[in-house]
């Protein structure tokens, strides 16, 4: 469906080693996608692929490692000239993956990164809240009210509950038809640059927390409750790539 999140991208500076963190973390199974002239390796929930994995370009070598998600758009090409003309920014002009579709990469107007992607034939539909899959998608925006106007004129979002956090602002909701499909807030002055956050779903918030340390991440806030029950974590994987785990409310 347009405008949902459709695929999650892993750039790092280590992909062996990350391969092996996210499989011991989330439980994803992986592989080698089989492209021509581009390492890269797909991570799957049982059968269903979720993400995917690459090594930073030669040319990006002094970026950061960071997780980079895809919205399905209609027409890649028509919203790069949108984004454009919001004054976002086009990092990769829209390109097509032989056999798979067409994709480009840009940044908002505040620099948090994000992909637009239309695959050339429809895949599965995302599973949230199930283990392996996607639960969340948190932006931490320079101004989350800029940030909202500009994603909804975009991707037709809408705001559900706003979630006051006191001092820290608000907590805004967004989604399609009435289900929410992440969050959105201003972020604390101490992160010094505006990012998208991704959940992955677990069973249990704590064993996986036992699993990041095993295999050198480190959590960085949480675990915690939040409003409706889940648990969740915010973490650094061994590159310093930020990312963050869910887990359903447990069983009585």
């Amino acid at each position: 469906m347009a405008g949902n999140f459709v695929w999650y991208e892993l750039m790092t500076s280590d992909p062996r080693a990350a391969q092996d963190f996210y499989q011991h973390v989330v439980g994803w199974s992986a592989k080698d996608a089989g492209l021509a002239n581009l390492p890269y390796w797909l991570f799957s929930a049982e059968a269903t692929p979720v993400a995917g994995l690459m090594a930073l370009p030669a040319e990006a070598s002094a970026a950061r490692p960071g997780w980079l998600g895809y919205v399905g758009v209609d027409d890649v090409d028509a919203e790069v000239e949108r984004v454009k003309r919001m004054g976002g920014k086009v990092h990769h002009a829209a390109q097509d993956i032989p056999g798979v579709g067409r994709f480009a990469v840009l940044a908002d107007p505040q620099g948090a990164a994000f992909a637009l992607f239309k695959a050339f034939e429809a895949g599965p539909s995302p599973a949230p809240m199930k283990p392996g899959h996607v639960g969340w998608h948190e932006l931490h925006a320079a101004d989350a009210a800029q940030a909202f106007e500009f994603y909804s004129h975009l991707f037709g979002w809408q705001k559900n509950e706003a979630l006051d956090m006191g001092p820290a602002g608000t907590y805004q909701l967004f989604g399609q038809s009435g289900m929410s499909m992440g969050g959105m807030f201003t972020k604390p002055p101490h992160e010094s640059f505006a990012y998208w956050l991704f959940y992955f779903t677990v069973a249990s918030i704590h064993e996986a927390v036992t699993r990041v340390k095993e295999k050198g991440g480190k959590v960085i806030n949480g675990p915690m409750q939040v409003p409706g029950g889940a648990f969740i974590i915010n973490g650094l994987d061994p590159q310093g790539a930020v990312f963050a785990l869910v887990a359903p409310p447990p069983k009585s």
